[in-house]
């Protein structure tokens, strides 16, 4: 898959990232992180955003991201996690 896509959601990485911090959960939260970045980064490119901005905002998304661990509220009944992802990027872009 083309790195400016979002890969389809392992549910059982993102339901073991959002469990309390363990070992698994750090694991699974770096596995989200790699998954995702590619696509998050290309997301915000293709908002304008030069390559060394794109490239700082996406990794102060996820480390925003990562210190709020906001996915104990993510199920699958609830939607696609890629379109959290992207209405939480949009949020964080917002607000910069």
């Amino acid at each position: 898959m083309a790195q400016d896509k979002f890969e389809s959601t392992q549910w059982s990485v993102v339901l073991a990232a959002g469990n309390q911090q363990t070992v698994v959960s750090r694991k699974a939260l770096a596995t989200l992180c790699e998954t995702y970045w590619p696509a998050l980064y290309a997301y915000i490119r293709r908002r304008g955003y030069p390559v060394e901005d794109a490239q700082d905002l996406t990794q102060e998304f996820f480390t925003r991201f990562l210190e709020h661990i906001s996915l104990q509220n993510v199920s699958p009944e609830k939607g696609l996690f890629r379109s959290y992802l992207l209405a939480s990027v949009k949020h964080f872009l917002a607000n910069e």
